[in-house]
């Protein structure tokens, strides 16, 4: 038993000492690599950034920042750390990094880029690792990160027209209407489930209103029949049939 004592706390120390191994090994890279002049560090985290270690380069990138702020590189420096914080999943920081060359730099020739990436970070924010892996259906969670990319990418729209990021900017604002509606539906189909039927025939005409281009409109009709046949609202469920009818012919409700 002694022995056996011995040998797990000869064990321990070994590990404890290779951890702090670990830890000096890093403290002195990260030494290094602040000890490097301005263009070898920017030199070095473009390299990190082309071969796809963005988390060295936002680790170098974040050493330029600190320490040459207003260096020969430092406007492109902050735009390459807001892509690499991005890359490596570190929203938060993206988005602190941002707001700063947003507020310090609103007449840059690349401030829309900026304004595009604060939206691509809040969607990122708000996609589901449930829904993207295993297939789960989410759509009942909180939007409200879509909801701010929503604003991020309009606001670029509105501010930069012509900028080159406006056409994705679009394409993901219609993605964001879909996630909108869906969570819309989600909602009315849970007032339905509790028996609200007022509240659910008004989340499916806020659908019907506010996104007539997404996916969501055919179920928001048949919300909308199922809640006013149940109020016995006979005028408004026929004259929402018949929308249902004329554009979603196939429709299970008709049959």
């Amino acid at each position: 038993m002694i022995l056996k004592n011995k040998i797990s706390i000869a064990i321990l120390a070994a590990a404890i000492i290779g951890l702090g191994g670990c830890a000096s090994s890093e403290d002195e890279q990260a030494k290094a690599i602040s000890n490097q002049g301005v263009q070898a560090l920017y030199a070095d985290a473009r390299e990190s950034m082309a071969i796809g270690n963005f988390a060295q380069a936002s680790q170098t990138l974040s050493i330029i920042d600190s320490k040459y702020p207003f260096g020969p590189h430092s406007h492109q420096v902050q735009l390459d750390l807001i892509f690499s914080y991005y890359k490596v999943g570190k929203p938060d920081q993206a988005l602190a990094t941002i707001d700063r060359f947003v507020r310090l730099n609103p007449n840059h020739a690349d401030v829309d880029y900026a304004y595009f990436m604060r939206g691509v970070t809040n969607m990122e924010l708000d996609n589901n690792l449930f829904q993207e892996i295993l297939g789960v259906d989410r759509s009942d969670r909180d939007p409200s990160k879509s909801r701010e990319a929503f604003e991020d990418f309009r606001r670029l729209i509105q501010k930069y027209p012509n900028s080159k990021y406006a056409l994705d900017a679009r394409e993901r604002m219609l993605h964001i209407k879909n996630r909108l509606a869906s969570y819309e539906i989600a909602v009315a189909r849970y007032y339905m489930r509790r028996q609200a039927f007022i509240a659910a025939a008004n989340r499916g005409r806020y659908v019907i209103e506010n996104f007539p281009d997404t996916s969501q409109v055919q179920p928001a009709l048949e919300i909308m029949v199922s809640s006013y046949n149940q109020l016995d609202l006979t005028e408004l469920k026929e004259n929402t049939m018949r929308t249902l009818r004329l554009n979603y012919p196939d429709s299970e409700f008709l049959e």
